[in-house]
């Protein structure tokens, strides 16, 4: 491939392409080492950034409490400071880069909703020195694990690859990046295998060792030894005897016990967290001021902890000092990790377990406080990290002494055998639980044999009632890609099917075009169920050869599959963007009606301002009226973007005046015979929650309030959740933006501000052809039903010859080809709704200018705007025509969008 691709850029000959000395590079084998070559050397770059970058921000940290009068408040105050602006970082920018990181790489390997990129990179980086410089007892290994993963994942979505090599990659640069910050390549790579991939085959050690490798070797060339023990251990000697056994055993039952507690609190401290319901950055801010006054109540030389662990190793530090450094270590720690904080547990765990070793040698009288000290390390490493040949590697390679293989096996392999039978499980597999994510990737069987046609329907479907001609059935073919079309009665049951091969095949001599389409359809086709598994979907296609299933809900079509959304859904599970096992789970109901199940569609209607509510929903009483349709009323309560919406308690007094707003609407959808639907849900993103119940619900029309004006330049023309609705959403939407500022008023009475909003007699409706028109034109007879008596004014605005002139209103200014767009408009309106209605073909440059000037002069209560989906989102309409009429019209906008069917959809 890369031999072509060479030969069909290369006109000139092959010896005299000038990139001729790319050629080389592009092979698979030397791409694949390029790739964790550079991999490794970003990732070593970027911890000893994060080493010099947190040790500056320490140096200064206590530079400040010595000279400080109460070094107590000067330390607490760098804590909360320096840690609120981390939290923030985390939360504004990338809510996934908290924590030690090493969850995020798991669930990201397990193809979870994980975001590894170039933002999460450099997030970590200045929020972990933020953290660790402002006194946070955490390590930055764990941090440069999930930084090297996600330089990782950002080359590998420069790099088309496979699924499964993209995994190895990822794999590969957590083990630079754990490489880098230990200066221990072999460890870097044991730790990818024993607790990322679990798999020590060719394809995971190559890339894996390359990387590990370079990362460590230019993070000792520009950052020096992590732990210099190795330097300094000629000062004092290691030695290990068989009588020194029992000690050892000794030592690996302390840590395996403490290990197992710190792990349980860890989760403790998690859950407390939690419950104060904080953003992250307040609950960081606490941590760190927590942190500060602790660490003022020890010695000075404990302000610092970066030389803790060799100053226990060294024996500097006599055992009284080290108890006193174990038992502060340990609940810093725990108030640190709960928080959130980007920081990893390998640095506390190694501090830990070399002043337990340090202690447990000094109370046996041993000679060689060192040795005990670095078993210590290891033992508790193994015993919280549960990965005992890792523990063993780390601090072997950083020690470089023989003597120590027996003391660290010994105590290793006892503290991780202790630990997991007093509690079971990886630490990071129950941190990944807490957040609704599984550690497991996707088993290597059938693709789709677990989904169903719910999962992957499209949904709502183009479809032909059966009361109509074969002409307008000829046409639909003629203005659609589509190559069939589902045909139902009056009340949405599935009565056939007609395929554009129908159409052609008919003989002109034995049906004529006022003919129904049921004399050419296919009746009783072949269906499936909603929820029938796409493993049989996939045989029906392939046994009856068709391009196309209708899916059923008991008789109602509610959606369709053909064979392109088999094709895209086993695309998407190969890459991991579709897992069953780790379902996205956007919202969270905590308040939920059901009435009955008797419409024939659904209409959704999202509440944010109470004062609107009851107009929206009277609007949607009467499009359901007339579709006989269900309404769902829903309210999404926001969270912050670090906490979990399944595990946010919300006090009840904020939920009972939206519980009586749905006991209302429940009274009017009885009045008008309506089913009515009621969820509020608590979210960290309204669009998720929005989007996610347009698909499980099946929903058919959204109708939602919308402002009308621009928060600040730079932003979406709707706002970002309008224009995420309007982008994604498949069903057709309708925005409500109220005029006469009727919810600024003081003490009106909702009452009275719905009988205002719904008094509107007069209506403009711009024209300019295309589907989402004629979606306008069907909603308004329904809402005009709403007035007493109602004058429609519809305008079509034609471009002329550029000139300074106004804007000509005359009739005599129409374009002759406008008047069958207008007639056709006209007939159509005035036969569905008995309302006064008058066409009005315009000439003019300025379309938005032109639409406002007309609306003033007719005093339009009303402008409804059937726009598509490209002129909203891309600005196609002369300048965005719905945001320009929106800022200066002072009445109420109607935007209508229809469904989304691009060609993918494949009917």
């Amino acid at each position: 491939m890369a031999n072509d691709w060479y030969r069909r850029y290369n006109p000139f000959g092959e010896q005299w392409h000038p990139l001729r000395w790319v050629r080389p590079f592009m092979r698979p084998k030397t791409l694949a080492l390029l790739e964790s070559c550079t991999i490794g050397l970003i990732a070593g770059l970027a911890a000893v950034l994060m080493k010099w970058g947190a040790a500056w921000v320490g140096t200064q940290r206590i530079a400040i409490a010595t000279r400080s009068p109460v070094p107590a408040l000067a330390l607490a105050a760098v804590g909360v400071v320096g840690c609120w602006l981390a939290g923030w970082l985390v939360q504004r920018f990338s809510p996934d880069a908290g924590g030690s990181g090493i969850p995020q790489v798991k669930a990201k390997l397990a193809f979870g909703p994980i975001l590894l990129d170039w933002r999460a990179v450099w997030v970590k980086l200045l929020a972990t020195t933020l953290t660790l410089g402002s006194g946070l007892t955490l390590g930055r290994q764990g941090p440069t694990v999930h930084v090297g993963a996600s330089i990782a994942a950002q080359l590998s979505r420069w790099i088309p690859t496979s699924p499964a090599y993209r995994r190895q990659t990822i794999a590969a640069g957590a083990a630079a990046g754990l490489a880098a910050g230990f200066n221990a390549p072999i460890a870097g790579v044991l730790f990818a295998v024993e607790e990322l991939l679990h798999d020590v085959s060719g394809l995971t050690l190559g890339p894996a060792l390359l990387a590990a490798f370079v990362g460590a070797v230019v993070a000792q060339s520009l950052g020096g030894d992590i732990l210099p023990v190795s330097l300094n251990l000629s000062r004092v000697a290691t030695e290990f005897t068989a009588r020194d056994i029992p000690a050892y055993l000794l030592l690996g039952l302390l840590a395996g016990w403490l290990g197992a507690n710190f792990n349980r609190g860890v989760i403790a401290s998690l859950g407390l967290y939690r419950r104060l319901q904080w953003g992250l950055p307040e609950r960081m801010a606490l941590a760190g001021g927590i942190t500060g006054l602790g660490m003022a109540m020890l010695p000075a030389a404990f302000w610092n902890y970066s030389w803790l662990r060799e100053d226990l190793v060294l024996g500097g530090t006599a055992w009284q000092g080290a108890a006193i450094a174990f038992g502060a270590h340990f609940l810093l720690t725990l108030v640190a990790f709960g928080s959130g904080a980007p920081g990893g547990l390998f640095g506390p765990s190694l501090i830990l377990g070399a002043a337990l070793g340090s202690v447990v040698g000094a109370l046996v009288g041993a000679p060689s406080i060192a040795t005990y000290a670095l078993a210590g390390m290891g033992a508790f490493f193994a015993a919280v990290s549960r990965v005992p040949i890792t523990a063993i590697a780390i601090v072997f390679e950083m020690a470089a002494d023989f003597n120590l293989v027996l003391p660290l096996t010994i105590g290793s392999t006892v503290a991780y055998l202790v630990a997991d039978r007093l509690d079971s499980g990886s630490l990071y597999d129950r941190l990944l639980a807490l957040k609704g994510l599984e550690s497991e990737p996707i088993p290597d069987v059938d693709l789709l044999a677990d989904l169903t046609a719910k999962d992957v329907m499209n949904h709502p479907v183009e479809t032909l009632r059966a009361s109509q001609t074969l002409e307008t059935a000829r046409q639909r073919f003629a203005d659609s890609h589509h190559r069939g079309f589902p045909v139902v009665d009056d009340r949405g049951n599935l009565v056939g099917i007609l395929t554009q091969s129908d159409i052609t095949d008919l003989d002109a001599e034995d049906l004529a075009a006022t003919d129904r389409v049921t004399a050419a359809m296919t009746p009783q086709p072949i269906a499936v169920q909603i929820d029938d598994r796409l493993s049989d979907i996939r045989f029906l296609l392939s046994r009856y050869k068709l391009g196309r299933l209708p899916v059923l809900e008991g008789q109602r079509l509610v959606g369709i599959v053909t064979r392109s959304d088999l094709l895209r859904v086993e695309s998407k599970r190969l890459g991991g963007e579709i897992n069953p096992q780790q379902p996205r789970r956007p919202a969270y109901a905590i308040y939920k009606t059901r009435g009955p199940n008797t419409g024939r569609s659904r209409i959704l209607v999202p509440i944010a301002n109470p004062a609107a509510a009851l107009g929206l929903l009277r609007l949607a009483l009467a499009i359901a009226r007339d579709r006989q349709a269900e309404v769902e009323c829903l309210h999404v309560m926001l969270v912050p973007l670090g906490q979990s919406p399944a595990e946010t308690s919300i006090d009840p007094a904020l939920v009972a005046p939206m519980r009586k707003l749905f006991e209302r609407a429940t009274r009017a959808g009885r009045q008008w015979h309506i089913p009515i639907h009621s969820q509020i849900c608590l979210a960290r993103d309204p669009a998720e929650a929005i989007l996610e119940v347009i698909q499980r619900r099946r929903i058919d029309l959204v109708i939602m309030g919308w402002q009308g004006a621009i928060a600040r330049p730079g932003l979406p023309v709707f706002g970002d959740s309008i224009a995420r609705l309007l982008n994604d959403a498949p069903c057709e939407i309708m925005l409500v933006k109220w005029g006469e500022d009727l919810f600024k008023r003081p003490r009106i009475r909702q009452q009275e501000a719905v009988q205002a909003m719904l008094s509107l007699d007069r209506w403009l409706v711009p024209i300019s052809g295309g589907p989402n028109v004629e979606r306008a034109l069907n909603l308004l007879p329904p809402l005009l039903g709403l007035t007493r008596s109602a004058a429609v004014t519809l305008c079509q605005v034609v471009p002329k010859v550029a000139t300074s002139e106004e804007p000509d209103f005359s009739e005599s200014a129409a374009q002759p080809w406008t008047t069958d767009l207008l007639d056709q408009a006209t007939a159509r309106l005035t036969k569905t709704s008995p309302t006064s209605v008058t066409a009005l073909a315009l000439c003019a440059d300025q379309v938005a200018e032109t639409i406002l000037h007309l609306a003033e002069s007719l005093d339009s209560q009303v402008i409804v705007l059937g726009a598509s989906r490209e002129s909203l989102l891309k600005q196609v309409i002369h300048g965005n025509l719905p945001a320009t009429i929106a800022q200066q019209f002072q009445g109420t906008i109607l935007v209508v969008r229809g469904p989304l069917t691009g060609n993918d959809s494949g009917q």
